[in-house]
């Protein structure tokens, strides 16, 4: 059995979204042509795929299943067209990315982008959250990965999840007489305001006794045992080990990197990266 494209896509937009009406706002389409078309899907399925009341919406075994394939089909379908049309998308792309969220990933994101899109220009700005949440407000950024803490945005917004810990040294030692070490960047900062928001609470005795506005900085501050910092945990290094909970630490939140997108609404040619960003931020790192 062939199934229509246009129909898995209202799945996973669904399944992505939570809902019909943002599924709908996704795809551009009313609400009622996503209802349709989940009920021809479930037609052709021959079963359930979602179970909906009026409070809640989930996906039933068959739908979660239904779900993995639609995804694998729309994926190398979305890869065939990209590989074999030629895009007619051009202009300019104006895109901002933390430091931290694609590693050595990014050049080869880039570097595909500019190959499937070769009328469109790139102009890439790698800055702090906090920087490219203001850029993109100003409107000088047309989108940008940001962080925020979970639940902060729309789920249709995530790229990754992941959640703030303490790390150390693997060797660093605290007796406890004086007050616990810490290292942050200058204010305003995201890891600086989560770690303080926390520490604030926990009735501790700490000082900042390391401060650079660059991570690589802080991080040779934390692999030297001079200071413990906060951060995302896949910004881990090898000799820094997590030590949540230890020395009267509190426990720091959860926290997601998402895409924001500048008020006036997105071009097509940012429109395409966005697309690719999301693909690239879906698959596992190899």
């Amino acid at each position: 059995m062939d199934f229509d494209t246009a129909l898995l896509r209202a799945l996973v937009a669904v399944a992505d979204t939570g809902g019909f009406t943002r599924a709908a706002e996704r795809l551009h389409l009313s609400q009622s042509a996503i209802s349709h078309q989940i009920r021809r899907l479930e037609e052709q399925a021959g079963a359930a795929l979602l179970l909906r009341t009026t409070r809640s919406l989930r996906l039933t075994e068959d739908g979660e299943d239904f779900l993995r394939h639609a995804r694998q089909i729309l994926a190398a379908q979305d890869a065939l067209s990209r590989r074999f049309q030629r895009s007619s998308i051009a202009g300019a792309v104006r895109f901002g990315v933390p430091e931290n969220f694609m590693g050595a990933r990014l050049p080869a994101l880039l570097a595909q982008f500019a190959q499937l899109f070769p009328a469109v220009r790139l102009d890439v700005t790698v800055g702090t959250y906090l920087d490219l949440q203001k850029l993109v407000a100003a409107d000088a950024l047309d989108l940008a990965v940001v962080m925020a803490l979970a639940g902060d945005q729309d789920d249709a917004a995530v790229l990754r999840r992941t959640r703030f810990v303490w790390a150390a040294a693997h060797d660093f030692r605290h007796d406890g007489a004086l007050p616990l070490p810490l290292a942050f960047s200058p204010a305003p900062c995201m890891h600086r305001q989560v770690g303080v928001t926390a520490l604030d609470g926990a009735g501790l005795d700490w000082r900042v006794a390391f401060t650079s506005p660059s991570q690589q900085g802080l991080r040779a501050a934390v692999l030297a045992g001079l200071a413990i910092t906060a951060l995302p945990q896949g910004d881990l290094e090898p000799g820094m080990v997590i030590v949540d909970g230890q020395h009267g630490l509190p426990a720091l939140p959860a926290a997601q990197f998402q895409l924001v997108w500048r008020a006036a609404g997105s071009t097509a040619a940012a429109d395409a990266f966005g697309q690719l960003l999301r693909e690239w931020s879906a698959a596992p790192a190899a």
